[in-house]
C-alpha cells in the first residue's frame, strides 16, 4: 500500500537506519541499492569511529533487525529511474541488473572455482582480484554470489553454472523494471571518494605505493587484500615509516571546496593502525588545520599527540615523487619552521574527501548546491535527503540523521 511504504534509496548505513526504524514503526520499506550488498562505505573500513569498532559490529545489528522484520523489500544492482507523483502518493521506477544468481546461492565458492577469468576486485580498489564468478566481501548481505557481466563471457562458457549444484546459476537473466507506489521517499546514496588522480602533484597513480586513505583501510582489515598486514603494494615491504596528506581536494576551490569533516580523524585512526602493528614505525601527518570536533579532539587528537612516533607537520604538501628503492618523496611548505622540506617514506597516505553522490536524484527533480549537496528547500514533501546528501558526517551522525529523516517519513505517510 502507497500511504503505508517508504522508499530507502541506498543501502549504506544511513539508509539501512532509516529502513529498520521505519519497519519497525510499522511502515513497508523498499531499499534500493546499486550494489550487489548492502552496507556502504562501512563495510570496507577496517574500523569506524567512535568505537573503534570493526564493520560487522553495528551492520551485523541492522541487518538482523531486517531479517526479524517481513516488511523490508530489498533490490540489490538497482537504481531509481524515475520520481513523479506527490507526498503519500509517488510512483517510482526502479531499474534492476541482472546478478546471474537467485536465492537458492549458499554460497559454496564452486562457481568461483570453476570460473577461469579474473577481475580487478573494485570493494578492494583493485589491489586483489576476484573471479567473473564472486562473493562481494565476506560478510556480504546478502550472502550471494553475483556474475560480473563485464568480464564473463555468458552462456557460451557456462562453467559456473555447470559447476553449481543447487541450480542458483542463470545466466540468462536480463535486466527488469520494476514499478513500485510509495508514500515517502529517504534519499541516502552516500558519498564517493574524491578521485585523486585529479591532483597530479600529489602523484597518485603515477607514484607507487601512494595510496589513498579508503585503500589504507582496506590494506588494514582482516578481510583485506593484504589479510590485514599493511604492507607496500608495489612490493609487500612492511611499512615502517608513513606519511598522511591531508585536504587531498578537500577545502580546494578547484577539486572539493569544503572540508569533508571525517579526513583528519581518519589520518589519526590509521596511524593507529601502523603503530599498533608495528611497534617501532613512525608516523607523520601533513596538515593545514587539524580538524577533530567534538569528544573527538580529547579521545583522539590529544591522546595520539602523546606518542613520540608520530608527528604533525603544518604545511601544504606542493608535489609527491618516487625516490630510490619503491620510496616516496613528500615536498611540503613548513609553516612553523619556514621554507620547505622533503622527507622520504616508505608509503604515501592521501587524505581524500568525500563526494556526495547524486545519481539517484536525476528522476526527483532535485536541486543540488554548487558543493553537490542536495538543497534541502528543493525538496518536494514527501521526499527527504539523510547523511552525507546533506553535509559531510561520521557514521554515528549519519545514523542520528536517518532516525530524524524517518520520522518525518512516518509524518508524511501520515498526513495523506
Amino acid at each position: 500500500m502507497a500511504e503505508n511504504t517508504v522508499l530507502v534509496v541506498g543501502g549504506g548505513f544511513s539508509g539501512l537506519t532509516a529502513a529498520v526504524e521505519a519497519a519497525e514503526a510499522g511502515s513497508n520499506v523498499i531499499i534500493v541499492e546499486k550494489n550487489p550488498y548492502l552496507g556502504g562505505r562501512v563495510t570496507q573500513l577496517n574500523k569506524y569511529f567512535w568505537k573503534m569498532c570493526p564493520p560487522n559490529c553495528g551492520l551485523e545489528i541492522q541487518y538482523k533487525r531486517i531479517k526479524n522484520n517481513g516488511q523490508v523489500t530489498i533490490y540489490t544492482l538497482a537504481e531509481v529511474e524515475n520520481i513523479s507523483g506527490s507526498e503519500g502518493n509517488f510512483d517510482v521506477t526502479i531499474k534492476t541488473r541482472p546478478r546471474f544468481v537467485n536465492d537458492k546461492c549458499v554460497a559454496c565458492n564452486k562457481c568461483a572455482e570453476a570460473c577461469e577469468i579474473e577481475r580487478p576486485n573494485d570493494f578492494d580498489f583493485g589491489m586483489s582480484k576476484t573471479k567473473a564468478a564472486y562473493l562481494p566481501h565476506n560478510q556480504a548481505f546478502p550472502l550471494q554470489y553475483v556474475i560480473d557481466e563485464k568480464t564473463c563471457k555468458g552462456p557460451s562458457c557456462g562453467k559456473c553454472a555447470e559447476a553449481c549444484t543447487y541450480d542458483a546459476i542463470h545466466l540468462d537473466m536480463k535486466p527488469e523494471t520494476v514499478n513500485v507506489k510509495v508514500g515517502a521517499v529517504v534519499m541516502a546514496t552516500g558519498w564517493n571518494p574524491y578521485d585523486a588522480k585529479k591532483m597530479d602533484n600529489l602523484g597518485f597513480g603515477t607514484v607507487q605505493n601512494v595510496v589513498t586513505n579508503m585503500m589504507m583501510e582496506r590494506l588494514a582489515a582482516p578481510n583485506g587484500p593484504t589479510a590485514g598486514k599493511i604492507v607496500r603494494p608495489s612490493d609487500g615491504k612492511e611499512v615502517k615509516n608513513i606519511a598522511f596528506v591531508q585536504c587531498a581536494g578537500s577545502r580546494d576551490e578547484n577539486h572539493l571546496p569544503f572540508c569533508s569533516y571525517i579526513c583528519c580523524l581518519a589520518s589519526i585512526k590509521q596511524a593507529t593502525y601502523i603503530r599498533e602493528l608495528y611497534p617501532d614505525s613512525k608516523a607523520k601527518i601533513f596538515y593545514i588545520d587539524m580538524r577533530t570536533p567534538g569528544l573527538y579532539e580529547n579521545r583522539f587528537y590529544t591522546k595520539i599527540k602523546e606518542d613520540q612516533n608520530v608527528s604533525f607537520l603544518k604545511g601544504k604538501v606542493a608535489k609527491i615523487e618516487r625516490a630510490q628503492n619503491g620510496d616516496v618523496a613528500v615536498t611540503a611548505e613548513d609553516i612553523h619552521g619556514g621554507g620547505k622540506i622533503t622527507e622520504t617514506f616508505d608509503m604515501v597516505v592521501l587524505a581524500t574527501g568525500m563526494e556526495p553522490t547524486s545519481r539517484s536524484l536525476k528522476g526527483a527533480g532535485v536541486a543540488v548546491t554548487d558543493d553537490g549537496f542536495v538543497d534541502q528547500a528543493t525538496l518536494p514533501k514527501g521526499i527527504y535527503a539523510t547523511g552525507t546528501l546533506k553535509t559531510p558526517v561520521d557514521v554515528a551522525r549519519s545514523a542520528q540523521d536517518a532516525t530524524g529523516v524517518v520520522m518525518k517519513s512516518i509524518q508524511s505517510l501520515r498526513r495523506k
